[in-house]
């Protein structure tokens, strides 16, 4: 598997298993983890803790909505970097730890509610985490390590960021008279009680920083910025894309609401209400305020918001790494043992094979630092996944007690 020592790899495969009996009307959920080693003729099955305990700890960080949409993500209520780090380490990672040596290297595939915990953030007695404890590697499946690993390439890129999210309908109405059509104003316009969403400064910092590492490498690359950012360009990318994908902008994901429907719809937009969870978690591209104020925007032929379920509709085969750098990318509805449902989901179905992404609201300065550090590190000629748990390390070193600067993002191989 890697040029380390082999007894030194574990590979661990996190399950959820109801065990409740026909009679209970409600499912009672309960997460084991399985222990794979080269010396284990089977696999070593390790009871860890009920989801309700989990549930109990990961209460949310009680954001405030309205400040949201002035970092890189869509709503309140996440775990955010408030997680019970120890208490989460004693319930899912302590009953296994005796398995496992210090500084191994460790392969995890996640289940269910784990999918929303910084696995390497997660704080031992001693006050370590385990990224400063092992060599970690997260994948949608251990199945995955017998697959052929391939490093993604560092050849072509395309980086958006700097976006212009405000639509003007004066400018449309200009351009569109010139050919004699005609349009009604929407009746949703200016909807008060919906916030949309702010410019990031951070985010053109960032891509301008990245492109710097990019020149002094002699490294090919695309830049889109401001209103050139369309949702447009990105689907125009179907069986053509660069092998690096680098996004830098608002992301969402609603969980599923029950809802009526037909309910007056002052609080809520046609992304948050909808069933499909593709359709609840995407980005945000240029000019996406006005559809997300009102729904669509009859204006342009695409809208500016790119929703998971059109992505998954893309050819992006020739892409090895997309990087959102972004809010809440990372989650999604979890059905089942198929993963889960949203971004993630989304882009692996588009024939990406390793993503960067994040499991809560990032902020716009600190998230652009990450990226920096992160592709100045990879073009040393180390590997991505080492020169993410370099990032990782640095990072937590330089804001150890503020991990909701950097502890969101991980990435999945």
């Amino acid at each position: 598997l890697l040029k380390r020592p082999l007894e030194t790899v574990v590979a661990i495969e996190f399950s959820k298993i109801d065990i409740s009996n026909y009679k209970d009307e409600n499912p009672n959920y309960i997460y084991v983890a399985y222990l794979i080693r080269k010396e284990y003729k089977f696999p070593k099955l390790i009871v860890l803790a009920n989801e309700k305990e989990l549930k109990n700890i990961i209460k949310g960080s009680e954001l405030n909505p309205n400040e949201t949409f002035k970092t890189r993500g869509s709503s309140a209520n996440r775990i955010g970097a408030k997680v019970g780090a120890k208490e989460l380490y004693k319930l899912i990672w302590k009953p296994f730890e005796i398995y496992i040596k210090p500084h191994n290297t460790l392969y995890f595939a996640l289940d269910g509610i784990l999918h929303q915990i910084p696995i390497a953030l997660l704080t031992n007695e001693a006050n370590e985490m385990l990224l400063e404890q092992h060599n970690l590697t997260q994948l949608n499946s251990t199945f995955d390590l017998t697959k052929k690993q391939s490093e993604p390439k560092l050849n072509n890129a395309l980086f958006v960021g700097g976006i212009q999210y405000d639509y003007s309908v004066k400018n449309a109405l200009k351009i569109e008279s010139k050919s004699k059509k005609t349009f009604e104003i929407s009746k949703l316009e200016k909807q008060a009680d919906l916030k949309k969403w702010d410019y990031l400064p951070a985010t053109l910092v960032e891509i301008n920083a990245i492109e710097d590492l990019f020149k002094k490498n002699n490294t090919s690359y695309q830049l889109l910025s401001d209103s050139l950012a369309t949702e447009a360009k990105i689907k125009a990318l179907d069986k053509k894309s660069p092998s690096v994908i680098h996004i830098a902008t608002h992301g969402f994901f609603f969980e599923n609401i029950s809802i009526n429907k037909s309910s007056d719809l002052k609080n809520e937009n046609v992304f948050q209400l909808a069933d499909d969870p593709l359709l609840r978690s995407g980005l945000l591209f240029s000019g996406a305020n006005y559809a997300w104020l009102n729904g669509s925007n009859p204006y342009e032929n695409e809208d500016g918001i790119l929703t998971a379920l059109e992505i998954s509709n893309l050819n992006l085969h020739t892409t090895d790494l997309v990087v959102l750098s972004a809010c809440e990318t990372g989650l999604g509805d979890v059905e089942g043992n198929e993963g889960v449902y949203g971004l993630q989901r989304a882009f692996k179905k588009a024939g990406v094979s390793k993503m960067i992404m994040s499991l809560w609201e990032v902020p716009d300065k600190e998230t652009s630092e990450f990226m920096e550090l992160l592709y100045s590190n990879w073009f040393k000629g180390i590997k991505l996944k080492d020169a993410f748990s370099k990032t990782q390390l640095e990072m937590s070193k330089k804001y150890r007690d503020e991990p909701l600067k950097w502890a969101a993002f991980f990435l999945l191989e």
